[in-house]
């Protein structure tokens, strides 16, 4: 039989945004198609290619769909709906082809982001693709025509203006609120800078996490012009604008492998989506960073400078020190009011210094003269303070926020020294699972503190972090980890550094895969 009619279903259950159809076996049978097939559904004109699933007591006559599909339709429930049996979408064969090694062409890379963006692709599919990616690789050529596709797939925001500035972070450490600081240090200054940000993926904060916490952050296209034409910047959560979808959709299939073969299309094609003309990446390196060593960190850098150029983007890369948290919180309101903190004067040191490098270096690419000391300048004059409090008014906040008024997780507990020394190692790593564990990023309030960095000296029974949660189950659970990680080291006499680890009589915790965008 090549087609049947049967009568819709809704589901009311949404499926992460995959078009998924459910027949039964019986209907399965008279179409030719097995669990993961695809078939075609065509309703009042319209067509939509589904992935099947197959249940043993499904209605014959009937065809269940997912919200994805049952809204896009707009079906309210027995309706009739032609069905039948799809091809294999020509994009099976060049990923196929990325399986065996082969390096694709433009068009064949096209084609198969057009086809997951167009949901024709299964997740399996999707995730031999991300897999051969991970195994092969991608020339240079290939992150080229990624990214143009991912950009090509999506919608593009166009201010009318050039330049348009940005930063980006590839993560790798906790705590890193940055964006906070240099977007409206590069604002105040006159230049647009449009900054969407990712919630965490991996780690206890997104820059969107974050800001969240101080005003709204998903706003529509339009909303967003008119934020950045009265303030030159904004700080919103790219996720709800449609840019470069099919990176959103490769992620879902990439944070379950463990795996980050599209770091760098991923990472530009959201900035050419939003037309960013000078770019600085930030790649945190060292021990506890994403990026360990660097020789890894300048290739990484060129790669990013080289695929620039191929996107017509000016990108410089900042090669930043990866060794311990930025700051001292970890968890997304922790970090709102300690950037708050800072850009009023206060906050840490390392803090302030990434931000004013950061934003000098974009000050330098638009051809400023000393930008880093325009960077401070502008930070210490209260200007940058100023314009944060526009964004935050434009985007929906309380413009006169205090930092004391960020809410805070209220069940507090501490991890104290067991003798005095000096701070010599702080595992990232131990810090953002403790701070997710304790509930971060969904508990907004959230997370860890430290009260010590490294090389500091520390004494017996002082507090060397406090972790903050809105549960008590959640404090207990993070706090028995802390107990078991001990993620801050202290040094010793000689004889006692001798031995690091035991291994597998200490307690160990599954290493977190981190991508973060």
């Amino acid at each position: 039989m090549s087609f049947m009619k049967l009568s819709a279903e809704v589901l009311k259950i949404t499926a992460g945004g995959k078009r998924i159809a459910i027949i039964s076996e019986e209907t399965a049978n008279s179409l030719g198609v097995h669990s993961s097939d695809r078939i075609r559904i065509i309703y009042a004109s319209q067509e939509m290619i589904a992935i099947t699933n197959i249940a043993s007591h499904f209605p014959r006559n009937q065809i269940g769909f997912y919200e994805e599909i049952s809204s896009t339709l707009g079906l309210k429930g027995g309706e009739t709906i032609v069905v039948e049996h799809a091809e294999l979408p020509e994009s099976i064969a060049h990923v196929r082809a990325k399986v065996s090694g082969k390096r694709l062409r433009e068009k064949e890379i096209k084609k198969i982001v057009e086809d997951v963006v167009e949901r024709h692709l299964s997740d399996v599919e999707i995730a031999a693709f991300l897999t051969a990616l991970h195994i092969y690789g991608l020339s240079l050529g290939e992150n080229e025509a990624l990214s143009k596709a991912m950009v090509q797939t999506g919608k593009t925001l166009d201010f009318g203006q050039t330049p348009i500035l940005d930063k980006h972070s590839i993560g790798g450490i906790p705590g890193d609120k940055t964006s906070i600081l240099v977007v409206p240090i590069i604002a105040a200054a006159g230049f647009t800078i449009p900054k969407t940000s990712s919630r965490a993926v991996t780690s206890p904060a997104g820059t969107a996490d974050r800001f969240e916490t101080l005003c709204p952050v998903k706003l529509s296209m339009q909303e967003i012009k008119r934020v950045v034409e009265k303030t030159n910047g904004c700080l919103v959560w790219g996720g709800a604008l449609d840019l470069a979808p099919a990176d959103d959709l490769f992620i879902q299939v990439e944070y379950p492998l463990g795996i980050d073969p599209l770091l760098l299309p991923s990472i530009l094609s959201k900035k050419k989506a939003i037309g960013a003309t000078h770019v600085v990446i930030d790649i945190p390196t060292g021990r506890g960073a994403k990026i360990k060593d660097l020789a890894e960190a300048y290739s990484l850098a060129s790669d990013f400078v080289d695929l620039g150029k191929r996107l017509q983007m000016n990108i410089q890369c900042a090669l930043t020190y990866g060794e311990q948290p930025l700051g001292f919180a970890v968890g997304p309101a922790l970090e709102a009011k300690e950037a708050l903190s800072t850009i009023m004067g206060k906050g840490p040191a390392d803090l302030k210094e990434k931000a004013i490098t950061l934003a000098g270096m974009l000050f330098e690419m638009v051809g400023l003269k000393d930008g880093r000391q325009k960077a401070q300048d502008i930070l210490q004059s209260g200007k940058a303070e100023k314009k944060l409090r526009e964004i935050i008014k434009e985007q929906g906040g309380k413009s006169n926020v205090k930092p004391d008024e960020v809410v805070l997780g209220d069940k507090i507990a501490s991890i104290r020294a067991k003798q005095s020394g000096r701070v010599s190692w702080i595992s990232t790593e131990s810090i953002a699972h403790i701070a997710k564990v304790a509930g971060a990023p969904k508990a907004k309030g959230a997370g860890v503190v430290l009260t010590k960095k490294l090389g500091e000296n520390v004494k017996e029974n002082a507090i060397l972090l406090e972790i903050y949660a809105e549960r008590n189950n959640k404090l207990t659970t993070a706090l028995e980890l802390a107990k078991k990680l001990q993620p801050i080291v202290l040094s010793k006499k000689i004889r006692d550094q001798i031995l690091i680890d035991k291994i597998p009589e200490k307690f160990s915790a599954e290493k977190p895969f981190m991508l973060e965008r």
